[in-house]
């Protein structure tokens, strides 16, 4: 089918939850995307954070290949050989202790969710004073099912669908004071992510990290840090709440973590294990023979490979080039991330709506995020070549826009 034939079936056949911009992708290979008409695009959202080896990467095309004339799915209430070996590398990497698999990051996070509540109930059985409340941070995004969609920050996620489930207080992000003044016993956990990733990639604060920690300790509530987009070494470490020196009790993994197969996984501490017992949650296909197999094939190749290291690298190139882009152009107004999970600010959601769109015309794929926010998620083999690229179409596109822009101001100045 072609790409007007396609849109034309979606749009009698699919409910309209995607304002999808109209590319027929076809394959792919390393960076690039490849249209049905053959033509390459570099990928520098790599499918939203997920394909973080790229497209068609040996490791992964042969790991699939195999474990599919294996074994594609075994129910949960038997054995295979992958959920352990998958632990096994997600524990010793994140410093926690045990892992429950999902299909979705926003299973991984309802997970993460009963696992504070069911583990607040075990300690009020135990004696202990301590409430069911969810303290979450303002612009966070945790996904779209109901326990996610509540502790999400912006009410358009929210408010369709009201009422959300309740229990959760809203803290100012980085805001050290306020956090402070909505902590009491009441609270079972404090969930936040390292890096807000649909919040615009924004960073929490060492102090902000480090409050946190402390006040989720003082009473035992669980310190629960969403790493869905930003874990699995997209900021050159495993984890980005690693570059703070912080441990949390409880931590969500999914986008890269299989290659582009779903799979989502909640890894906790053995105190906060403790609580589960059969029966209290479960999955149909999470943690399945393929998805666990390529798991392991993404953690060895990102480690045989050296792409932690990489990232880094090429983060830091990314972002300096980026703001000597901004000392041309007076639109970009902030540059930030840590690894290859970075952002460029501007001081118009216009402007950052038509560079999306004037990129996409170039062949690059980048997107747009707070409204203001251009975001680049690039695969961990991206190289220096292809940030360039992605510069020069930029220093371009704010070039031209700047011309335009003098060129109606002048026009209005004149008439």
């Amino acid at each position: 089918m072609k790409l007007d034939e396609i849109r034309a079936a979606e749009a009698r056949l699919l409910l309209t939850t995607y304002d999808r911009s109209p590319v027929l992708f076809a394959g792919g290979e390393g960076v690039h995307l490849i249209d049905e008409k053959g033509d390459r695009y570099l990928d520098l959202l790599s499918g939203i954070g997920v394909n973080a080896l790229g497209y068609n990467h040996p490791a992964i095309v042969e790991t699939i290949a195999r474990q599919s004339r294996a074994l594609i799915h075994v129910s949960n209430l038997y054995y295979h050989e992958g959920q352990a070996e998958l632990a096994l590398r997600l524990t010793e990497r994140t410093g926690l202790d045990r892992a429950f698999f999902a299909n979705t990051g926003t299973e991984a996070w309802e997970g993460a969710l009963k696992l504070a509540r069911a583990y607040a109930g075990l300690r009020r059985s135990e004696g202990k004073e301590i409430g069911t409340k969810f303290l979450a941070m303002e612009q966070s995004f945790h996904g779209r099912t109901f326990g996610s969609m509540a502790t999400t920050y912006k009410a358009k996620y929210r408010e369709p669908f009201g009422p959300v489930v309740p229990g959760v207080e809203f803290v100012r992000f980085n805001d050290v004071a306020d956090l402070r003044a909505k902590f009491s016993n009441e609270v079972c956990a404090i969930l936040v992510e390292a890096i807000q990733g649909e919040g615009g990639v924004r960073p929490l604060t060492p102090e902000f990290f480090a409050e946190a920690r402390a006040l989720a300790s003082s009473t035992r509530a669980l310190l629960i840090v969403d790493e869905i987009q930003a874990g699995m070494g997209r900021t050159g470490k495993w984890c980005a709440y690693q570059h703070y020196g912080i441990q949390p009790d409880v931590t969500t993994l999914a986008k890269p973590l299989a290659g582009g197969i779903p799979l989502g996984a909640v890894l906790c501490t053995e105190e906060v294990a403790r609580v589960m017992h059969a029966g209290m949650h479960g999955t149909t296909f999470g943690g399945g023979p393929l998805a666990c197999a390529v798991g392991i094939a993404v953690i060895d190749t990102i480690e045989k490979e050296g792409l932690l290291a990489h990232a880094t690298e090429m983060g830091k190139y990314f972002q300096e080039r980026l703001r000597s882009l901004a000392t041309r152009h007076e639109s970009i107004i902030d540059v930030r991330g840590k690894g290859l999970m970075i952002a460029a600010e501007l001081d118009s959601a216009d402007l950052a709506k038509l560079t999306v769109a004037e990129m996409l015309k170039r062949r690059i794929l980048i997107n747009c995020t707070s409204e203001t926010v251009l975001r680049f998620l690039p695969p961990f083999i991206v190289e220096r070549a292809h940030v360039d690229a992605a510069i020069e179409a930029l220093d371009e596109i704010f070039t031209e826009h700047a011309a335009t822009h003098s060129a109606h101001a002048g026009g209005k100045l004149h008439g």
